[in-house]
């Protein structure tokens, strides 16, 4: 097994454990955009919890190290995106900002936080991607700013088919310590979930949009 899989399902088993994922496929969720959903994901959880934090701190770090090499600063994505970024900058002893959802009404009217020079090669931090439209929202916003935008991370990522397609459209490399996939096989391994659950859990992320209607 690969280091990036062992990591890969250590990080789903601390999600699970400490209950910032939750899979009901019997109980959906419903999410902001009205989707049904089976899972939900809040990996802000993860940071009242100091050896979960840390080791998702530390994988992000190499994850940034491996995939970039030299970077010159470090974006995250508000909110949930901007403890992650700032832990991440900490550990590279590297500039931090971070990217708002749209720009303020008051003040010097910023969407950015922070210094970030022109041509500044960066890295956004995201803790989870779902459709992938707030992530680039603020790469694109970073772009328009002049950073060279080098990629983006995440703690986890659902895996939709039309995510992968809308980063690959944006030009932005992505990569994400675990995802929907090992998730499930965790899950199943450690009980949070039964084997009569994987056609529904399956069928949801082939086509989020129209599941449980």
């Amino acid at each position: 097994m690969s280091l990036k899989n062992e990591s890969a399902i250590k990080i789903a088993e601390f999600l699970l454990q400490i209950k910032a994922i939750k899979l009901q496929p019997e109980n959906p969720f419903t999410w902001t955009s009205g989707w049904k959903s089976p899972i939900y994901c809040d990996n802000r959880v993860s940071l009242s919890h100091p050896t979960v934090r840390t080791y998702i701190r530390q994988q992000l770090t190499s994850l940034i190290n491996e995939e970039f090499g030299a970077v010159g600063a470090i974006a995250g994505v508000a909110t949930a995106g901007i403890p992650q970024g700032v832990l991440v900058a900490q550990d590279l002893g590297l500039p931090f900002a971070y990217v708002r959802s749209e720009a303020k009404k008051h003040g010097m009217g910023n969407q950015i936080e922070g210094e970030l020079k022109p041509g500044e090669r960066v890295v956004v931090i995201e803790d989870l991607i779902s459709t992938g439209k707030s992530s680039l929202a603020a790469v694109e916003s970073l772009r328009a700013a002049g950073c060279d935008v080098a990629g983006l991370v995440s703690i986890f990522n659902y895996g939709f088919p039309q995510t992968e397609e809308a980063f690959k459209e944006a030009k932005c490399v992505f990569h994400s310590l675990s995802n929907y996939n090992v998730l499930i096989e965790t899950a199943l391994k450690h009980g949070f979930i039964q084997e009569s659950q994987l056609d529904a859990l399956g069928a949801w992320r082939k086509d989020p949009a129209t599941w449980g209607k």
